[in-house]
């Protein structure tokens, strides 16, 4: 037996890490996926590699940190690079520099649901 790994928990348990009044639910850990998985699971790896990498610092540069958008400086994480014509639509171009362009988290979120309805938005309540 030992104690529950929950900060300032006394429960003794005999498995796992947590007592049950610390244990996640499965029903927040399956909410927790589905918001997840509006992140382009499907091209994670891509995202990931050196290629992407390094086109993503050819803009960051060819723009100076700046949204195309609002004009923006943006720095770090907030530099999202988006892809004009989806990846989905035409993986031919998901390396061109010309179907890449810097945002801002904002602008890039407008951009993402400018063609979309209410219910498909990704980041719905990103900003509200």
């Amino acid at each position: 037996m030992r104690y529950c790994n929950f900060n300032g928990c006394h429960n003794k348990i005999t498995s796992g890490y947590y007592c049950d009044e610390h244990k996640r639910s499965a029903k927040s850990a399956r909410a927790k996926q589905k918001k997840r998985s509006i992140y382009h699971h499907e091209n994670k790896p891509f995202y990931n590699s050196d290629e992407w990498k390094y086109m993503r610092s050819i803009i960051y540069q060819r723009e100076h940190g700046y949204c195309q958008r609002c004009g923006r400086f943006v720095f770090g994480r907030q530099a999202h690079v988006h892809h004009i014509i989806e990846i989905k639509k035409d993986p031919t171009l998901k390396l061109e520099p010309n179907n890449l362009m810097l945002l801002c988290p904002k602008c890039h979120a407008e951009e993402e649901n400018k063609d979309k309805n209410k219910k498909q938005n990704v980041f719905p309540s990103y900003f509200q």
